[in-house]
């Protein structure tokens, strides 16, 4: 696989000095520490189906390349959306189940640098979205989903600049064209997880207002079914994306920094696709559906490890 026709939806390797992806690396495993702990905690067995479905249905959304204007295109982060839905500890970890498996299996992102992935797709935008929209969980409809839109932009702005920066102190790129590049490609890519998160809560709040009620009930396993079939629906047009650069590869191609992204040491299923299969519509729908069930079943196994151990009756 070349560089040329890398998908580079997330950092790759080489885009990150060698200092700057060990200390991503720290701070992610502190937070994803407090995460666990914090998930604990306040541990809800019946968000477990909830959490395996998000996961899938973000990581079937993250194959969808939307256009953008000047011939660039975005797609959903997601973790706005989880965040909301699940709290912000657990969408954490939903995230970085996505994100692992996304580069560890698709070689999308490289793994030197996933802490940094990690960081700038999950913590930051969960907290930041999900930081914002709380001050509106408890308002009017109309005023909770126009916060929802407006958290979930400025999630996607607070992941470019952040992004932005590593690459300045990595010596990547000049602050003074990685920051404004990033941030004026994704406020138009921004808008985009704006619309999907504000219809996906829409939606919710429409069909089980429930779900958003810290764990109430959740009114039976219908929401359920509807989940696996909208992310089923959502694999299925997979393989009519944008095939523009996402906004991080036209950065790196406009600023001359794209030949630095360094090719996985392994390929399983590169570019979201079956090798033996090639590049067909049918080959990328096969591979979102590994990754759609992988997921949900890597977040439903950290689920059992986050449920409270009963305590032994003593004799």
């Amino acid at each position: 696989m070349s560089i040329a026709s890398m998908q580079l939806l997330h950092i790759p390797d080489g885009f990150l000095s060698l200092a700057i992806s060990v200390l991503t690396w720290v701070i992610t495993v502190v937070v994803l520490l407090v995460a666990i702990r914090k998930s604990e905690g306040s541990f809800d067995e019946r968000l477990v189906p909830l959490a395996g479905v998000m996961a899938a249905f973000i990581f079937a959304g993250q194959m969808i390349n939307f256009p953008v204007a000047g011939g660039t295109s975005g797609h959903l982060i997601g973790a706005t959306l989880a965040a909301i839905v699940l709290g912000p500890w657990l969408a954490i970890l939903v995230m970085t189940a996505v994100i692992a498996l996304q580069a560890l299996l698709f070689q999308d992102g490289g793994l030197l640098v996933m802490g940094a992935n990690i960081i700038v797709m999950g913590i930051i935008p969960a907290l930041v979205g999900f930081g914002l929209y709380r001050i509106a969980a408890n308002q009017s409809r109309r005023l909770k989903l126009g916060t929802a839109a407006l958290a979930a932009w400025l999630s996607v702005m607070a992941a470019a600049l952040v992004t932005a920066l590593l690459l300045g102190f990595s010596g990547t790129s000049s602050f003074r064209i990685a920051v404004p590049a990033m941030l004026g490609i994704h406020a138009l890519i921004g808008i985009g997880e704006a619309l999907i998160t504000t219809a996906a809560l829409s939606f919710i709040i429409s069909a089980r207002p429930q779900l958003l009620q810290n764990g109430a009930s959740t009114g039976g396993r219908g929401w359920i079914v509807g989940g696996i079939l909208v992310t089923l629906l959502v694999i299925l047009i997979s393989p009519f994306a944008s095939g523009f650069p996402d906004g991080l590869e036209w950065v790196a191609e406009k600023n001359g920094f794209l030949d630095t992204a360094i090719n996985a040491p392994f390929e399983i299923l590169p570019d979201y696709s079956i090798p033996v299969l090639g590049t067909t519509s049918f080959s990328t729908i096969l591979a979102g559906l590994i990754g759609a069930v992988g997921t949900a079943v890597v977040v439903w196994l950290l689920a059992r490890r986050l449920r409270p151990t009963p305590p032994t009756p003593s004799d």
